[in-house]
């Protein structure tokens, strides 16, 4: 009987094994929400609401068919180019309960930045059952989500009815006043545009909300992206009401970040004059770091989350821990975000060493990790922030 031959074709076969394509969780830098109030609003109180565009803003928010302070501010976010990825608008449940909305706000954990629609009060901060009112809720808001580690800045303005004077600056930013809202945190972003306005010829001028428009701004920009000089859309500051040069560097040099137009810059628009945080911190002075370290947290955590409950406390599993870590950072900086890193895991080398090499002092930590089921792990990276200044020399000869 002949025996029966399996053909060889296709010569080599292929089994492809899809079980390790983990996708990694995204968390985009650019989501912003604003709240605020809108009184006759249909949208429900406390509740975030994806708005797309004007229609969207008018219909949720707005009050029959007329704008509200909530939708204005919205219009002003959606005005920006580039756009943030998505915007939220929720609405206050009374005029001026922030601390409702944003505890509403709390549960949007993709949300990177707030701000209160056209909100200019400084407000009490909590005391005791009373909650946060005014500006103080927003930024309690953000230092606690972040304290928890969900990650967001805040940006508000200086009253832009405030009027020019010879101590504008030392009195706008005094302790008493927008200095309460300065802290460590780095997650506030303090806005001067005196004399924004969505209308110049009309008299008195419309107040613009600064701080929801540089927000929408900011927010559209990558986090490595410094803010300097980036430009806000949707409104204008007359002349007579636009910073001196004097007042330029005292806000910017408090943490504050002027609006300018200036004529080194063709055309006519309204920049960002400085690109800080209002922050007590200098290793947390610039908007940049902090959304690129928020970034990376938010990366990392994602990116190892697969690891926890798989990784064993071996040499084979350390090593694979360091490649992971490795995989999300390289990245990164082959994108120039950061420009190095090393990872080190200390217990790592120590499990590279023959058991009979090791100390008794090596052998404990092995021992201690084991039990405790705990590894530490240390990342270093280096920044290369953005120039905000050159220094030329022009030496003219004759």
């Amino acid at each position: 009987m002949a025996t029966l031959v399996q053909p060889a074709f296709p010569f080599v076969d292929v089994v492809i094994d899809t079980s390790a394509l983990v996708p990694a969780a995204q968390r985009s830098p650019g989501v912003v929400a604003v709240v605020g109030n809108a009184d006759g609003a249909t949208a429900p109180a406390s509740t975030p609401l994806v708005v797309t565009g004007h229609a969207d803003a008018l219909a949720l928010f707005g009050k029959a068919g007329a704008a509200t302070a909530l939708s204005r501010s919205l219009d002003l976010v959606l005005a920006q180019d580039p756009r943030p990825t998505k915007v939220y608008g929720v609405r206050t449940p009374a005029a001026g309960n922030y601390a409702a909305a944003l505890a509403g706000l709390e549960a949007a954990d993709d949300v990177t930045f707030v701000c209160l629609a056209g909100e200019v009060n400084v407000g009490a901060a909590t005391t005791g059952g009373t909650p946060a009112t005014g500006l103080r809720a927003l930024a309690e808001h953000v230092e606690n989500m972040s304290a928890a580690g969900n990650r967001r800045m805040a940006v508000a303005m200086i009253d832009p009815a405030t009027p020019r004077s010879a101590t504008y600056v030392d009195t706008v930013l005094a302790a008493n006043s927008y200095g309460a809202l300065k802290s460590a945190t780095g997650r506030m972003i303090l806005v001067a545009a005196r004399g924004a306005t969505t209308d110049e010829t009309v008299s008195p001028n419309p107040v613009a909300d600064a701080a929801a428009a540089v927000m929408g701004a900011i927010a559209g920009q990558a986090p490595a992206t410094s803010v300097v000089l980036k430009q806000v859309r949707g409104f204008t500051i007359p002349v007579i009401q636009q910073y001196v040069p004097a007042e330029v560097i005292g806000l910017a040099g408090q943490g504050a970040i002027p609006l300018i137009d200036p004529a080194l810059v063709p055309g006519t628009g309204l920049f960002l004059g400085d690109g800080g945080t209002f922050s007590s911190d200098p290793g947390r002075n610039y908007v940049d770091i902090c959304r690129v370290l928020d970034d990376l947290e938010f990366r990392l955590r994602a990116g190892l989350i697969g690891t926890i409950g798989d990784a064993r406390v071996t040499k084979a599993g350390l090593t694979a821990v360091r490649v992971r870590v490795e995989g999300i950072l390289g990245p990164l900086q082959l994108g120039a975000v950061i420009d190095d890193f090393s990872v080190s895991i200390p217990l790592l080398s120590i499990l590279a060493l023959p058991e009979s090499a090791r100390t008794a002092a090596e052998q404990a930590q092995v021992v201690t990790a084991r039990q405790t089921r705990q590894v530490a792990v240390l990342i270093s990276i280096t920044y290369g922030p953005a120039v905000h200044r050159l220094n030329v020399t022009l030496d003219a000869k004759s």
